[in-house]
């Protein structure tokens, strides 16, 4: 079928260096964008990189989830009327009103393995053109067998950012404060901690949210006192009870 055939290279370089721009500009990680498109990693990076052209059918859903086009001559996808706000369960927020929380972030959390560490990580938060919302997802963790990814609810009445995930009835979920002038972010995360054996444990703790941008030479995984990193992130997390974006009760 023509829509699985590779295009041909001088198309496949120009849709290449249109898509590369189009990441860089909305600062979409290639992780991301095949998990919004429903395409292998492997598939997007080899055809980045010239190894393997791209499909037609690569292609164009590659032009819906971005609402782009990207072959030369072609008109960009139509959205539908509401494709610029979100479900009513999500909190019905406009494309608009949020495109300053789209990034990604630097995560930091204490570390639940080993008392007095942080663990640092990258959340990335993007617009889902097919489902009209936010979402997002994480990398760079330690621990990639749990790593996370769902939907991002912005309710007017709390004022209050929700990243849920959902899986088969389990839920996790981060509580962030509004943003501060920075974009920076804090709040609670509510989550399962693995137990002895199989048993798994509910458990919260203070999270961070810092546009990745503005740490020089981000570090990640678990951060122990006296690490380099360990003291201005420690400062960063504390941030979040220090200042009232989340308390604990007994």
């Amino acid at each position: 079928m023509r829509d699985e055939e590779p295009l041909q290279s001088g198309e496949n370089d120009q849709i290449a260096a249109r898509l590369r721009e189009e990441l860089a500009r909305r600062r979409i990680s290639r992780q991301a964008l095949a998990d919004m498109a429903r395409i292998s990693l492997s598939t997007l990076e080899k055809a980045l990189s010239g190894s393997r052209p791209f499909s037609l059918a690569t292609v164009v859903r590659i032009e819906d989830v971005l609402a782009t086009a990207l072959r030369p001559g072609s008109a960009a996808p139509s959205p539908p009327p509401d494709a610029l706000l979100a479900p009513a369960h999500m909190g019905s927020y406009s494309r608009p009103a949020v495109r300053w929380i789209e990034g990604a972030y630097l995560t930091l959390r204490p570390a639940f393995s080993q008392p007095g560490a942080i663990y640092a990580y990258c959340t990335e938060i993007f617009w889902d053109s097919a489902g009209a919302h936010l979402r997002f997802t994480e990398s760079e963790r330690a621990d990639r067998t749990f790593t996370q990814a769902g939907y991002v609810s912005m309710p007017n009445l709390s004022g209050h950012t929700y990243l849920v995930t959902s899986e088969e009835g389990q839920y996790r979920l981060i509580m962030l404060g509004r943003g501060t002038r920075e974009r920076r972010m804090f709040g609670l995360l509510s989550t399962l901690q693995a137990g002895p054996g199989s048993q798994l444990l509910p458990v919260a703790s203070p999270i961070a949210l810092v546009p990745l941008e503005q740490i020089e030479d981000p570090h990640f995984g678990v951060l122990l006192a006296g690490n380099d990193f360990y003291a201005p992130y420690r400062q960063i997390l504390d941030h979040a009870v220090a200042s009232d974006f989340c308390r604990w009760h007994a």
